[in-house]
This record gives C-alpha cells, sequence and structure tokens, in this order.
C-alpha cells in the first residue's frame, strides 16, 4: 500500500516530523515529533507539535501510533502532549533499555528512574508488525547510531529516523554512547534490502553543499546508487574508517543535555521536586 505522508520540518534542529496516513481511512501515525525547547531560557513551546495537532485535527484523522525512531540527541518530543491532545500509542524499540540504563548513570538518576522501559506503551523489536487503519507496519532493527534505533516500514514507505540521510549527505554519525560504525553499516545493509522503489524517509537534513533546499524524501534505489558513504557498494571496511575518523570532528549536538534525559522517559519531564519545579541535570565531562 502507498501510505499519504505529510512532512512538519522544524529548521530550528533541522528535524522531520511525519503523518504517516491510511489512504483508504482516517487512521495515522505520527513519526518522531519535536517539543521546542529554548536552552538559554529552558523554556518550552509546543508550536511545532500544535501544528501537527492542527493538521490532524482539520483532517479528521484518528492517531492510532506515536513513533520515536530512537531516543534523539538533538530534540526533544512532543509524544506525551500530543497523545494527550489526540491519543495514540508510543512507541520505540525494546533496545530503550540499554540506552535508559547507559544514561541513567551519566545523569546519575538514582533507583527511582525505571530502566525498564515502561514510560513506553509499546516496545517494538525485529520483525514485530503493526497497523494503521488498513496499513500494515513492519519493524527493522537498525542500530549502529544508537543501540535502539528502529526503522519503521509502512507500506511502500521506510522512516530510518538518522540511520541514513538525502544520498547527498551520506549516514549517522556513530559516536554516542552504545553507537558502532560497523553495526551502521550492517543495519543500512538491511534497508538497502528492501526494494529499491521503496520510499526513505529521512529524520534531519542540513543541505548538502550545493543544494539550495531542504529534502526528505528519497528511495532505496537511489540510496544504493548515490549515497556518499555507502552507495555504490562501499565495502564495509571504507565505511568504518570515513565514519570513524568523520565523528572523531564533530561537535556534541547543542540539545543533547535536555533531549537525553526527556527522550529516554518517553518525552516527559524528570519528575518535579515538592513544589512542582522541574530540573534538568548538567553532567560535566560525562559526555
Amino acid at each position: 500500500m502507498h501510505p499519504v505522508v505529510k512532512a512538519f520540518f522544524d529548521q530550528a534542529t533541522n528535524t522531520i516530523s511525519y503523518v504517516v496516513r491510511d489512504p483508504q481511512g482516517s487512521s495515522c501515525a505520527i513519526v518522531d515529533s519535536v517539543l521546542d525547547f529554548d536552552y538559554a531560557s529552558g523554556r518550552t513551546d509546543t508550536r511545532s507539535a500544535d501544528a501537527i495537532i492542527n493538521y490532524v485535527k482539520t483532517e479528521g484523522l484518528n492517531v492510532e501510533w506515536l513513533l520515536e525512531s530512537h531516543v534523539h540527541a538533538d530534540h526533544l518530543s512532543a509524544a506525551p502532549y500530543i497523545q494527550r491532545e489526540v491519543g495514540g500509542k508510543i512507541g520505540i524499540g525494546d533496545r530503550i533499555t540499554v540506552v535508559q540504563d547507559t544514561f541513567g548513570k551519566v545523569f546519575n538518576e538514582g533507583t527511582e528512574f525505571q530502566r525498564d522501559g515502561s514510560q513506553f506503551d509499546k516496545l517494538f523489536q525485529e520483525g514485530d508488525s503493526f497497523h494503521i487503519g488498513q496499513l500494515r507496519g513492519d519493524v527493522l532493527h537498525t542500530p549502529g547510531h544508537t543501540p535502539a534505533c528502529l526503522t519503521y516500514v509502512i507500506g511502500d514507505a521506510a522512516f530510518v529516523g538518522d540511520t541514513l540521510f538525502m544520498p547527498d549527505f551520506g549516514t549517522a554519525r556513530c559516536d554516542f554512547p552504545g553507537g558502532s560504525s560497523e553495526t551502521l553499516y550492517a543495519s543500512i545493509q538491511k534497508i538497502l534490502a528492501l526494494p529499491d522503489e521503496t520510499r526513505i524517509f529521512v529524520g534531519h537534513d542540513y543541505k548538502a553543499p550545493g543544494r539550495d533546499e531542504y529534502a526528505w524524501e528519497t528511495t532505496v534505489g537511489a540510496q544504493k546508487r548515490m549515497n556518499i558513504h555507502v552507495g555504490e557498494g562501499k565495502a564495509k571496511e571504507d565505511f568504518v574508517r570515513m565514519r570513524n575518523e568523520r565523528d572523531a570532528t564533530l561537535d556534541m549536538p547543542k540539545l543533547i543535555i535536555p533531549s537525553l534525559q526527556v527522550n529516554m522517559r518517553a518525552g516527559n519531564m524528570p519528575e518535579p521536586d515538592e513544589k512542582g519545579d522541574v530540573f534538568l541535570k548538567v553532567p560535566v565531562n560525562k559526555i
């Protein structure tokens, strides 16, 4: 089946969120939503999420799923806010428990922070399937960028998160805790084994040099032919060397500290104190 896909681009974080709808009904899923966050002031805003909610309501859609491709390090998820407004079950890969254990220690969360993925409504495993109305979605475990990364194959569309970018930009970094360039290469091969005509929707775009417009849709065939990091059958050894050398030059995402604390909680803030105030931690020399 050919799902209808509506993209929402957030320029502040270069994130693309998607509404994926059943062409034969009103059911939909929302992939990788964004909660606006100003780090300097510590203030949140829901304008990006509200744009999605407005679209859902205007189109008369029924939200069945709020899908997270992974624990994002560059933006905060708006899944709980959207869930309160329009419903849907929040899903992520079952390896979220590895991420929670790793960063629970980094942020010194203590025993009150549950590391079993129970903050989410559904923990997906490789080979799982789900439905959006009459649309079938299949789950591929595609780690490497993080241990919990998933690709959601919904009809003829694959939502790859940060695993692949547009062909002229390449692939995801692998230098976060639990990341691996060798593992990412294997995950990418799994995606490239899908039919060539499969549409690929990426999680971010940064406009590669020489390109004037942001873009987020490509195909498996285009990735196999033209991806600057893995196209034309690039050998694993060459990819791993390139990826490791490139990652060593990259700065950390500017929102990594708040994003990890919130997103490993399924988009929820840490528990407020006795006055109802919420605080995020900044670990020193830990990331």
